[in-house]
């Protein structure tokens, strides 16, 4: 889809969590008055001290939650990867912001005021209301300051990055070529020579056996293992032990209608005609003819508005869904095109709308009212969210107890469990770098689980944070070293590794025999598939070698032949039937598509830009930041 949501808008949603406001809870180490919180990272001299990396984890999470609902899996967000792109977020911040103020950039209070103000969540009735404002921030567990704060360093940065996306430049003859490499296609018929059907005819030598497990013995050693029991304890499992009462439910309803009401959604198609900023006055004359009979066509026949948008429309996003939109509310479109879509009635096309895009024409499809769910409909999420408040504010003490009582008591998790009513759970065999189960594939709770402490006295872990407001601690049940497996254990495993190798060569040797028939214009009893299209955009299950060869031989004489080896080991013997050049670009088509170019050579300029900033500044990240 094109580009309708305006900047400075999304510079807010951002900081506001996509726009959704969770009930925001600042995890275990905000509980704890800690005097050196230490630091995950130091960018130019300056830390970022771990509870900021904590909680932007924290906020990374509750996005996801408001984001996925019932398909939200906390444990899926606990990998490394994750982590580290949380904390790379922050890292940019910093390197951004040394830029910033070494430039001399600053961010007016003209500038702050405006863009918190057009945020369409602290409006009502079409105006910016304060008391929404702040009731809003306060849901977030935010104040105006520090809010404020946030969006002005935001802006700052963004000030910085404008330049890229404003001076992005893709020459026209760039876009041309990879408009044309990207639309062209080719016919093929494929013939596979699998591996499989060579199995039978090969068996490895004894020494050829012997020689693999010598070379690869590291392949063949068991890792050092344990089991554990463990404890988790979290902040939603001590809140469903809580009790809410019927008048807290009611009270909160009453006070947070607003908070459960989904607003008005429309769903629209569109037909785009692209004009650029910079067109003349005779091509915007031509664009406009052009849009005015795209609508004469579609108020003439409009159950064919999908099939003219697919014809016709410039935007690519949404040209091949027919021009459809989806649904969307208030606030997430470009003014102009939303204030038409919400005035239009149900099954109406407008007249032409003009954007900074181009010119539209557009349906209205369907319309979900404005909804107010009933107490009883959101009666359990109202009952959880107060007893996560309730939880909330003593779970600091409740991680610190625990924290103790696992640590005093170390010789067993026993006592901690009927303290705090949990149940003692076990592992099967873990390694240091096991992945399940996700609740103890934490590479701080394996680290202390592997320690000579743990292992030779079968002590406590510490209460470890696995994860924003869960702890777990753990205690080692049974040991086994690194050891060497025999050749005899794993004798089967190499024949099968061996005769699959041998397969798959045959298979290329076979495939590149009958290519070389088949280039020499001869017979190589060849079975082929179905005739298909492929491009580089639409490779209809082809892998990237097989595909680089189809684009890269001349074709000028068909039928032409290639072939590649692909990823399973398979021959893909390729036929060529014809060539089929895309449809001559129209202008705006062209225009449209060397802007996306010119998006996709920005992010790679800023790309290259936060790393040259990288190299810049001295930055060092702390090797158990995770």
């Amino acid at each position: 889809m094109f580009d309708f949501v305006n900047r400075k808008k999304r510079v807010v949603q951002v900081i506001m969590g996509l726009a959704v406001l969770p009930f925001l809870f600042w995890g275990v180490e905000s509980y704890r008055n800690m005097g050196d919180e230490g630091y995950v990272a130091i960018v130019d001299g300056e830390e970022i001290p771990r509870r900021e990396y904590e909680q932007a984890l924290r906020d990374h999470h509750e996005r996801m939650r408001a984001m996925l609902g019932a398909n939200f899996d906390s444990a899926m967000l606990d990998s490394f990867e994750v982590k580290n792109s949380v904390l790379e977020r922050l890292i940019q911040q910093r390197l951004l912001r040394r830029e910033a103020i070494s430039n001399e950039f600053i961010v007016l209070d003209s500038q702050l005021i405006k863009t918190i103000r057009d945020v369409p969540a602290f409006q009502k009735d079409n105006k910016f209301s304060k008391q929404q404002y702040e009731e809003l921030l306060r849901n977030q567990g935010l104040t105006p300051t520090i809010f404020e704060s946030r969006v002005r360093q935001e802006l700052l940065l963004q000030q910085l990055l404008d330049g890229y996306s404003e001076n992005g430049f893709a020459p026209k003859t760039v876009a041309e070529k990879v408009r044309y490499l990207s639309e062209v296609q080719r016919e093929v018929s494929q013939s596979k020579i699998e591996p499989e059907q060579f199995l039978s005819q090969v068996t490895p030598e004894e020494a050829d056996i012997n020689a693999y497990y010598e070379k690869h013995q590291t392949d063949f050693h068991l890792p050092e293992r344990v089991r554990i029991e463990y404890l988790v304890l979290s902040l939603d499992e001590v809140a469903k032990n809580e009790t809410v009462s019927d008048e807290a439910v009611n009270a909160y309803f009453a006070e947070h209608q607003d908070e459960f009401s989904q607003p008005e959604e429309r769903k629209a198609s569109h037909i785009l005609i692209s004009v650029s900023t910079d067109a003349s006055e005779d091509e915007r004359r031509l664009a406009r003819e052009k849009a005015e009979n795209i609508l004469e066509q579609v108020k003439q026949n409009p159950e064919q508005f999908g099939e003219i948008a697919k014809e016709h429309s410039d935007d690519p996003g949404s040209a091949a869904r027919g021009g459809d939109l989806g649904f969307f509310s208030r606030g997430v479109m470009v003014k102009s095109f939303e204030d038409k879509i919400f005035s239009m009635q149900l099954g109406e096309i407008s007249d032409i709308v003009e954007t900074d895009f181009g010119l539209h024409v557009i349906q209205l499809t369907d319309i979900k009212e404005q909804r107010r769910p009933s107490l009883e409909d959101v009666r359990e999420q109202i009952e959880n969210k107060l007893k996560l408040q309730m939880v909330g504010s003593v779970f600091g003490e409740i991680t610190e107890d625990f924290r103790n009582v696992v640590y005093e008591q170390s010789d067993s998790l026993q006592a901690a469990a009927e303290k705090f009513g949990l149940t003692i759970q076990q592992s099967d065999w873990i390694t240091r770098n096991s992945t399940e189960p996700f609740i103890i594939a934490n590479e701080k709770l394996l680290s202390a689980v592997f320690s000579d402490d743990a292992i030779s006295n079968q002590r406590n872990t510490e209460a470890i944070e696995v994860k924003p407001d869960t702890l777990v601690s753990a205690r080692v049940i049974e040991h086994k070293p690194a050891a060497a497996q025999s050749l005899m254990t794993v004798k089967d495993q190499i024949i099968e590794k061996l005769k699959r190798q041998m397969a798959e060569a045959k298979a290329i040797e076979e495939g590149e025999a009958k290519l070389a028939r088949l280039q020499a214009g001869e017979d190589a009893d060849v079975s082929w598939g179905e005739a298909k299209q492929v491009s580089y955009m639409q490779s209809q299950g082809l892998d990237h070698e097989t595909l680089r060869a189809i684009f890269r031989v001349e074709t000028s004489s068909l039928p032409v032949y290639v072939g590649a080896a692909n990823p399973r080991g398979e021959f893909n013997l390729i036929r060529i039937n014809k060539v089929i050049e895309p449809e001559p670009t129209q202008e705006t088509k062209l225009n449209n598509f060397n802007r996306q170019l010119q998006q996709m050579i920005t992010q790679e300029e800023v790309s290259s830009y936060l790393a040259g900033l990288r190299k810049q500044y001295d930055v060092k990240v702390k090797q158990d930041s995770f």
